[in-house]
């Protein structure tokens, strides 16, 4: 089979539904999948396989296509139906006779995308340095290498996940300490609406304002990608107009969230992930904690002060999902806003977030705008691309120019420096052919002046 090679990525299987995926690619994902799991011992005949797919038009035709590869390898398929991402990785961690599971999604990507995550029975992504390139190989070249010699077609069975899930997160909460409030939340168009007005019923004391809360995998509102700050406007004006205690955004499939306080200011991701992580250390008291190097150094600074100890890590779900289980943390952030709990296998949950956030203003009595205040100490000048050539060139001598002058140098995903001023990350990105560079300084002038200096040397 000829596709392009490109939509096999760091994280998972991605491209145009016109011209890059294909019923067919779906089929032999299924069973290809399968047949990897078995070859390295993670399931045997009849062991069980979730499928599950977000809204989008095509998602329903491609599960139907990767069950049926499933089955006729001899799997049995969970078909857990239109799910978000969370409720997806829950449903294949949570349950000791799942083996591993398919979801179809493309996540945050427009319309005209699709895709597949693969995740196993403990949580973990399969990715690029997992076992992406060896069902890659089976799926090009159709050769399954089938494990059984004999073996009978499996069957399908349906499957309710969603309230022991929404049982499973309100155990990491008190929701008896949660306050009447208001929020408005922007679903975005996204899985987000299947899933959280059942979470927000348990909570009737909290008066939702709700904002594309209908699944349209024609996302006819506005890209469902709370990172682009553009996306979050029409959120950040009903906040204004309904005086909402905060404003809360999800991504197409309710992996990643976006804030926006009272005053209708979008929360920076490293202040969010900084409280969340405050949050977690509540209940913890103490414990190992992640933040990934493009983060802002206020997170392991108050971290630190309040019991936790910070690790920077790599970025990419993939990497810190493998990252947390080796070193056993209670709580991992990312810049791109997924949040990982380590009371809930390690995975992203934004239901979870929101119930962190009631939590936090029920308890502190302050509004959000006066809890992120404090945390804005330091400048960061967000991530700048650059398409070059030779990125590995760029590095070594990014690395060579300013070794002499580094307190502390890092190789742990690209390049990252600490100076008395402050630090610079320069890496290639995972899921785009280009370099990002992310810094941060004491001073917004200082730090306009580094990004100028440093992108002339990149360019």
């Amino acid at each position: 089979m000829i596709f392009p090679e490109h939509i096999f990525k760091a994280y998972d299987i991605r491209g145009l539904i016109e011209g890059e995926l294909s019923p067919e690619i779906a089929y032999r994902l299924g069973r290809a999948f399968v047949v990897f799991m078995k070859k390295n011992g993670f399931g045997l005949s009849g062991d069980k396989f979730v499928v599950g797919r977000d809204m989008r038009e095509s998602s329903f035709g491609f599960s139907e296509e990767v069950m049926r590869g499933i089955e006729d390898e001899g799997g049995t398929v969970v078909d857990i139906g239109l799910v978000s991402t969370p409720v997806f990785n829950f449903a294949c961690a949570h349950f000791e006779d799942h083996t591993a599971g398919i979801m179809v999604t493309a996540s945050h990507n427009p319309a005209e995308y699709n895709g597949f995550k693969m995740t196993m029975g403990d949580g973990l992504p399969i990715g690029g340095q997992t076992g992406m390139q060896e069902i890659k190989k089976m799926v090009q070249v159709e050769d399954f290498g089938t494990v059984d010699k004999v073996r009978e077609k499996g069957n399908r069975l349906k499957k309710e996940i969603l309230p022991v899930y929404i049982d499973h997160i309100f155990g990491l909460i008190k929701k008896e300490n949660i306050k009447p409030m208001k929020i408005v939340v922007d679903g975005g168009n996204g899985m987000g609406g299947e899933i959280l007005p059942h979470v927000l019923k348990v909570l009737p004391q909290i008066d939702v304002e709700y904002l594309y809360i209908e699944p349209d995998g024609n996302f006819p509102n506005h890209e469902a990608n709370p990172l682009k700050i553009e996306t979050l406007k029409d959120l950040q004006a009903k906040v204004n107009e309904t005086n909402a205690n905060f404003g809360f955004a999800m991504d197409g499939d309710a992996d990643r969230i976006g804030l926006v306080d009272e005053k209708g200011q979008v929360v920076e991701a490293s202040f969010v992930g900084a409280l969340m992580g405050l949050e977690v250390l509540k209940k913890h008291g103490r414990g190992r904690m992640l933040y990934d190097l493009r983060s802002s150094m206020i997170i392991p600074e108050v971290w630190k002060e309040n019991g936790g100890a910070p690790d920077m890590c790599m970025v990419g779900h993939a990497n810190i999902k493998k990252m947390m289980k080796e070193k056993e943390t209670i709580f991992a952030s990312e810049l791109s806003e997924h949040f990982y709990f380590g009371d809930l296998y390690d995975l992203e949950s934004s239901d979870l977030c929101l119930l962190y956030i009631l939590e936090m203003l029920s308890r502190e009595n302050k509004s959000l705008s006066e809890l992120v205040q404090p945390l804005k100490k330091y400048f960061h000048s967000g991530e700048i691309n650059f398409e070059v050539e030779d990125k590995d060139e760029v590095i070594a001598q990014l690395d060579e120019k300013y070794k002499a002058e580094a307190e502390e140098i890092s190789h742990l995903d690209g390049l990252w420096m600490k100076f008395g001023w402050g630090w610079v990350s320069v890496r290639k990105s995972n899921t785009e052919p280009v370099l990002r560079l992310n810094l941060e300084v004491g001073s917004e002038e200082d730090m306009r002046e580094k990004v100028e200096e440093i992108s002339g040397l990149i360019k």
